[in-house]
């Protein structure tokens, strides 16, 4: 008889406030040990990116920027606050598109990535002034998550950090990966057979992307469940592994 395909997903809970400076690795593991989900060979942990930046200490204050002329006329366009906007160009590669009817400024992040206000918001975080970065690497940060984990418990898992990005194609945002380690965070079909017996030549699956998406739904925004473990999924391990695969070059990019 065929193996049915079956995922879990599997909030994990426990994790207490995070202030800065934590070891992420341990937190988790002891989490997941508390309730009866020990980590396993093959699993999958996707930890949001909120956490991932508190405990790297990325939280700016507002108070403390000051402003570029540049940032200031940017400011006036979109209806934003200048220090906002400072911290945005700072963080940003490049300024891809900005609505001023709505305050919209989407960047090209240093790492790569473009979303809106090069991933800086203000949501979970303590103050009015107070803004959350993304990590510096997030590749590093999962590979350090990760690294710390398997110390601890000798489990050989995989890492993603998530984020909450917008979709060019579609209304309603999803969470992607931003950072993982120990995983291709691409499924490659090309090459291979469909049920017809046509060679596929085009078909790459984001699978870290859809770890990601499928988190969502047991961690939430609101609820302070801020990982998730997938257990289930069978990946193709990588110990080099970067999102750097998911992030489409400029030159076949066709939204800019």
């Amino acid at each position: 008889m065929n193996r049915i395909p079956h995922l879990e997903v599997i909030g994990i809970t426990g994790i207490p406030e995070i202030t800065g400076g934590e070891s992420l690795g341990s937190l988790i593991a002891d989490a997941a040990q508390n309730q009866d989900t020990p980590l396993r060979n093959g699993d999958v942990l996707v930890v949001t990116q909120k956490i991932v930046s508190k405990a790297e200490r990325r939280l700016f204050d507002l108070s403390d920027i000051e402003p570029s002329p540049l940032a200031v006329n940017f400011a006036r366009e979109t209806q934003k606050d200048p220090r906002l906007v400072e911290l945005v160009l700072r963080e940003s590669r490049s300024v891809v598109r900005m609505d001023s009817e709505r305050g919209i400024i989407i960047s090209e992040t240093r790492h790569g990535f473009v979303c809106a206000n090069a991933g800086i918001d203000n949501s979970n975080v303590p103050g009015d002034d107070i803004v959350c970065l993304l990590p510096e690497d997030s590749d590093r940060s999962a590979r350090a998550i990760r690294d710390e984990i398997k110390h601890i418990t000798d489990a050989d898992l995989a890492i993603v950090i998530s984020d909450t990005f917008g979709r060019a194609w579609r209304d309603g945002h999803a969470n992607v990966a931003i950072g993982v380690a120990g995983m291709n965070p691409v499924k490659d079909y090309r090459g291979t057979l469909d049920v017809n017996g046509v060679v596929l030549k085009v078909t790459t699956i984001a699978a870290a992307d859809e770890l990601a998406a499928a988190a969502e739904l047991v961690t939430a925004k609101a609820i302070q469940v801020p990982v998730a473990l997938i257990r289930g999924y069978e990946y193709e391990r990588m110990e080099d592994a970067t999102t750097a695969p998911l992030i489409r070059e400029r030159s076949k990019d066709m939204f800019r």
